[in-house]
């Protein structure tokens, strides 16, 4: 990570100062504790930055620590992406990756424990059932008739449940806690359930599994965790955090902290959703570049650099509010300004000939960034015929229209001053091609009798070009809020996604994946990771060079 970005400070980071001062810990260590049920997104960056930060920040310790207690929904293809994603976010974490799973045997102890103690029992209630009996949020729960069963025999049906000889859901191990508790989680909550699944990690040893409140306080203190950061919907599970902890017998009891988790407009954060997303082919995988994933947002250009200035700029509060997607698109928009290299493409191309030009294709050397003559320059072949942007002619312009005009000049971005003679249209009207003449004295200089040019378009040679196909993404729904809606699939953008054909200029063929470029006046854009090759060029554009969308609503 860059040194210029500035530590962030927020009301976690002032508790840590003062936990250190008081003496509290001498030390910060904290975790990343994602499912791999799914690909992280956006959301996930902000924990990541904000738990890998702090650790930084502190000479502390972060833990990657996989929460793999749900084998059916979990793959050792998430485990796998989530990792590349904290690494490409630029960071590291601390020792060997944790799973729950390398806990299971001191879980399933801590259970007996429980048991041993009164606290836990062995219910045969079908989940309709459970649910009748857990009350509402005004009217208190009722209690199972096996909750006041014996410790032996409680101890027996646990065995029996480990053992592989109930079928699903016909028992559980629920703590005894309060069930009329004003709180719904501590109404005798689930902590083990008979799951028979192959599990990523441990295969099959075991066919009962420790729900997540149960599994990840413990995995805390095992861990050695000072300060457990989680989003605001745990808030009341706090309450059995600490009561697992407080009944068990562990040296370590960390404290759970919460804060409000992000919420982007024009995206859902939903993992439901997003499976839903790919599962039913509405997008292309978990990377396609209109998602909210990390892996998403790099295909489409956006940089580690970018996207942790996003989750400074956002902030750490406990306040829950919807950020606007336009604070996502400035901070990629100001660091690639200052640090993309410019290039030339044509996405909508219309053929220009200049008449007067006769001699060989002409190498032009061309800076690669306007500000930054360090980033060098490039060699861009000049040609008889080249291709413009079908928007940058007009047959008749106006005062404010600085582009190509027949019967007017313009310049050529690097290159010589044209001026429009003539045109050719097909048989429905299309301009198919503009004739034109240079003066070959305006390379790099103004002409000579002292006339003002003031436009400047982009082109690239018809005989160098290279074909490729770029990619113009956009907001994948139409509304800011789509998990509002009914049925959020009807919102999606049927214009997210627009392909189109044009050239680009040939130093473009050596483009790596994943790295940005502006096309002059177009946009910022970037080689595909997956699609693009020497032989097919693929290019995505990450952002605009300005908000269309505020427009628009203007």
């Amino acid at each position: 990570m860059s040194e210029s970005e500035a530590r962030p400070t927020n009301f976690i980071r002032q508790i840590i100062d003062a936990d250190l001062a008081s003496g509290k810990h001498t030390s910060v260590h904290t975790r990343f504790p994602p499912e791999p049920n799914g690909y992280l997104h956006i959301g996930h960056a902000k924990s990541i930055c904000l738990n890998f930060g702090i650790a930084q920040d502190y000479q502390g310790q972060c833990n990657l620590r996989f929460d793999d207690t749900n084998p059916e929904k979990e793959d050792i293809e998430y485990v796998e992406s989530i990792k590349n994603d904290v690494n490409w976010l630029g960071f590291e974490w601390s020792g060997e990756i944790c799973y729950s799973s390398n806990y299971f045997d001191k879980l399933y102890g801590f259970a007996i424990e429980l048991i041993n103690k009164g606290l836990a029992y062995v219910d045969e209630l079908s989940p309709e059932q459970m649910r009748e009996y857990r009350g509402t949020l005004t009217e208190p729960g009722k209690h199972s008739p096996y909750r006041d069963r014996s410790v032996e025999e409680n101890l027996a049906l646990f065995e029996k449940m480990k053992n592989g000889e109930v079928e699903e859901g016909k028992m559980c191990l629920r703590a005894k806690i309060d069930m009329a508790s004003p709180f719904m989680v501590m109404r005798d909550p689930v902590i083990y359930r008979v799951r028979f699944a192959t599990h990523h990690q441990t295969g099959d040893k075991w066919c009962i599994y420790p729900m997540y409140d149960f599994t990840h306080c413990i995995s805390d203190a095992l861990e050695g965790i000072t300060h457990s950061i989680c989003t605001l919907e745990f808030m009341d599970n706090r309450r059995l955090y600490d009561w697992v902890l407080e009944n068990i017998t562990i040296d370590c009891t960390p404290h759970q902290y919460e804060f409000s988790r992000l919420n982007l407009e024009y995206t859902v954060m939903s993992k439901r959703k997003l499976n839903q997303l790919v599962t039913e082919k509405l997008v292309d995988g978990w990377d396609d570049p209109r998602m909210p994933t990390i892996s998403g947002l790099r295909r489409r250009g956006f940089t580690p650099a970018s996207m942790r200035e996003f989750c400074k700029r956002i902030g750490v509060t406990k306040q829950d509010n919807t950020i606007e997607i336009s604070s996502l698109e400035s901070c990629i928009r100001d660091d690639l300004n200052e640090n993309a290299p410019r290039a030339m493409a044509v996405l909508d191309p219309v053929k220009v000939v200049i008449e007067n030009f006769d001699g060989e294709t002409e190498m032009l050397t061309v800076a690669n960034h306007p500000n930054k003559p360090e980033m060098g320059s490039r060699e861009v072949p000049f040609s008889r015929e080249l291709y413009i942007e079908r928007e940058d002619f007009r047959e008749e312009g106006n005062k404010k229209y600085k582009r190509l005009v027949l019967g007017k000049e313009v310049r050529l971005r690097g290159a010589y001053v044209i001026k429009a003679e003539r045109i050719e249209k097909d048989a429905e009207g299309n301009i198919t091609t503009i004739f034109c003449t240079y003066d070959n004295e305006t390379l790099g200089k103004n002409p000579a009798d002292g006339r003002k040019v003031k436009g400047v378009i982009h082109w690239v040679s018809a005989e160098a070009g290279v074909a490729a196909e770029i990619r113009l993404y956009d907001r994948l729904f139409t509304v800011p809020n789509p998990g509002a809606a009914d049925d959020f699939v009807s919102v999606i953008n049927p214009e997210s996604l627009t392909v189109v054909n044009g050239f680009v200029e040939p130093s473009l063929v050596a483009a790596e994946a994943e790295k940005a470029f502006q096309f002059e006046r177009m946009g910022y854009f970037c080689a595909d990771n997956k699609d693009s090759s020497p032989e097919h060029l693929v290019f995505n554009r990450t952002v605009g060079l300005r908000d269309t969308w505020a427009k628009i609503g203007e």
